[in-house]
Parts: C-alpha cells; sequence; structure tokens
C-alpha cells in the first residue's frame, strides 16, 4: 500500500490534500512529475544519466535507482498522475536522523523566467546559499528517547552559526536537548570520519566534480542519513557503515557543455569543510578518535570557490536595469508524453 514516506524533511510532502512523493514499504520511491519544465528536464536527466556509459559505476550509486515511470493515483486526489519511480533511499532504516542540504551560490538557471530568477536570488540571499554555497533543506535527528525537527521557517532563517551547529547536533547523543546546550557530537567520528563516512563519500563526489562537464546540476541536493543504532557499528576505522551519502532532486539541471560546474562544486567544497572542521575539533578534542581527514585536501577546499566561473557568472546588460542577460543553457530534454507507462 502506498504513503507518505515517513522520514520526509524537505520538498511538496503528500499529506493535507497536496501533491507529494509516496512509497510502497518495499524499496520504492514514487515521486509526482511536475507538470511544467521541470518534470520533462527531470525525466530526461534520470533517462540520460542512467543509460549514460560515461559515468562510473561508483559515482552512479550517489544517485537513486530509476525503474522508469508509472501511472498512480495522486496524493492530493487529482486522480491518474505520472511518477517517477525511484529507489527509496531511506529503506531499511527504522529511525534515521537525515538533512537535506541544498549545493550552491545560485538556485537558478541561466534559462529561467525572469520571475523565477527574482524568487530564487531572493531566497538565495535570504538564506544562507550566497553566503556558504549551500543551505539546509530540512533535517529530522531521531533517537530512541526522541527527535528533534527544526520548522521550515526556522530552517530557512538559519544563518552560518545556525549550519554549524546544525551539523554538530546532528552527530550528537541528545537530539531533543535544549538549544542553550553546546552539541556533544558524539557520533561525529562514526558518522563524518572513517574511510566510509561522510567526509569521505562527499569528497569521492568532490573528485567527480572536478572533471566532469556533462551536466550542471542546478538546486540540487546533498542528503544524508545515518541510524544512530547502526553508526555503532563502525567499519573498523572509525566510521559509519551506515552512513548514506545521495544526490537528488534533478528538475534544473542542464547540460554541462564542457564546462565544469563551479556552482556545484564551489559548494559542495563549503560543506565538505564545514564538516571537516567538526571532525578537526572533535579530534583536538581525543586523541583516540580516528577521523578520516586529509590535511592537504582541506587545506585548498576553498580555492575553488575562487575559481573563475564561467559556467556561473552572468553579467547585467548595462543597457537595462529590468533582468539579467542570462546565456539560454537547455538540457536536451524530450517531454513525457500525457501518459507514461513504466
Amino acid at each position: 500500500m502506498l504513503k507518505a514516506p515517513e522520514h520526509q524533511v524537505a520538498g511538496h510532502q503528500a499529506r493535507d490534500g497536496q501533491l507529494g512523493p509516496l512509497v510502497d514499504g518495499s524499496g520504492l520511491f514514487y515521486k509526482p512529475l511536475q507538470s511544467d519544465d521541470r518534470g520533462a528536464t527531470e525525466l530526461a536527466f534520470y533517462t540520460s544519466f542512467s543509460s549514460d556509459p560515461q559515468i562510473p559505476a561508483q559515482i552512479r550509486s550517489f544517485f537513486p535507482g530509476f525503474h522508469g515511470t508509472q501511472l498512480l493515483h495522486a496524493s492530493d486526489g487529482s486522480g491518474l498522475h505520472p511518477h517517477l519511480v525511484l529507489d527509496d533511499l531511506l529503506a531499511g532504516f527504522r529511525l534515521p536522523s537525515v538533512i537535506d542540504v541544498k549545493i550552491g551560490s545560485r538556485t537558478w538557471l541561466p534559462s529561467s523566467s525572469d520571475d523565477y530568477f527574482r524568487k530564487c536570488v531572493a531566497k538565495d540571499i535570504e538564506t544562507t546559499s550566497a553566503l556558504l554555497g549551500f543551505r539546509i533543506s530540512g533535517l529530522q535527528i531521531n533517537d530512541d528517547r526522541g527527535f528533534w525537527r527544526p520548522g521550515r521557517d526556522a530552517v530557512r532563517r538559519f544563518n552560518s552559526n545556525d549550519v554549524r551547529r546544525a551539523l554538530r547536533r546532528f552527530v550528537s547523543s541528545d537530539p531533543v536537548a535544549s538549544d542553550d546546550c553546546d552539541p556533544d557530537c558524539a557520533f561525529a567520528s562514526a558518522v563524518y570520519g572513517g574511510s566510509t563516512g561522510v567526509l569521505s563519500q562527499l569528497l569521492e563526489l568532490k573528485a567527480w566534480f572536478e572533471g566532469q562537464t556533462l551536466f550542471h546540476f542546478c538546486s540540487a541536493s546533498v542528503l544524508v542519513a545515518y541510524e544512530k543504532d547502526g553508526s555503532k557499528k563502525s567499519d573498523g576505522d572509525g566510521g559509519s557503515a551506515g552512513a548514506r551519502v545521495r544526490l537528488v532532486d534533478f528538475a534544473h539541471v542542464a547540460e554541462g557543455d564542457g564546462v565544469i560546474d563551479h556552482n556545484f562544486l564551489g559548494g559542495l567544497c563549503s560543506l565538505i569543510k564545514f564538516i571537516s572542521d567538526i571532525l578537526q575539533g572533535f579530534c583536538g578534542e581525543s586523541s583516540d578518535a580516528k577521523c578520516y581527514l586529509n590535511g592537504d585536501v582541506i587545506l585548498q577546499l576553498l580555492g575553488h570557490s575562487t575559481t573563475k566561473r564561467k559556467a556561473s557568472t552572468f553579467k547585467r546588460n548595462p543597457t537595462t536595469t529590468s533582468s539579467p542577460t542570462r546565456p539560454t543553457v537547455q538540457f536536451a530534454a524530450v517531454r513525457p508524453p500525457a501518459v507514461l507507462h513504466s
């Protein structure tokens, strides 16, 4: 039986008569296709990415498995609606702690309408996207005693200190502790560190983004999930065998046209730096902590944020004050038919 995902922390939710994703309890996630260009773009991306021989198998594992499309009764009661059929990234977890981090200082495409462009720019400036190169879209921290899940408006108001605290609290032992308490980062080494931990996985993604020019991932997110019971079972290198890092949300992907995606890469490097700082602080407090840190890499991480961004810098037309001059970048997409089948 299909139902709304229990641990969804961001995006449209299939509750209260709204159109949102569904899960079947057996490992599949059904995401409704948006009726405008975003739906066509996301379907085209999954179709292209899943069959592209240029994508290394290890990198492919960071993306949801794609199983075609299927007509399902929409969660908002509007009747049959086409859905993407994807792997449920939280399948197998009982009480996962989950965080959704939108990557990039710019969340709009050059081909966006002026209205959408203004909306995105305002949100990028109001949140930490423009400042840090990423923003937290939502999070939930679970354990057997309870959970902590800040409201959407509260998350949107996060400043850089709030982001740092949230990333520390995400790996702390008491999610329901008062905001006045300093997060203890008890699970930092187990979740963020180690050869299979979050930092190691993010560095692997970073290495790919330093060379890949196939796609530009605008407004995509890094989803991180782990379970505290699972985090106690390390891989022998201090890292959690259960920490999952995945990329999600591809309704604004564009062709790379041979240019590195500096917007995503810069934001990813910034997130890596934040997590590295947490691990460094934890290691500084405990000489026995086994943290996966590469000092040379960490020192150079922010270099990408100052790299000349040919692909993501768009200058305003000096002859007008209404909208920027933005070169048209289109993803090679075939619009989905009115009726889609798996």
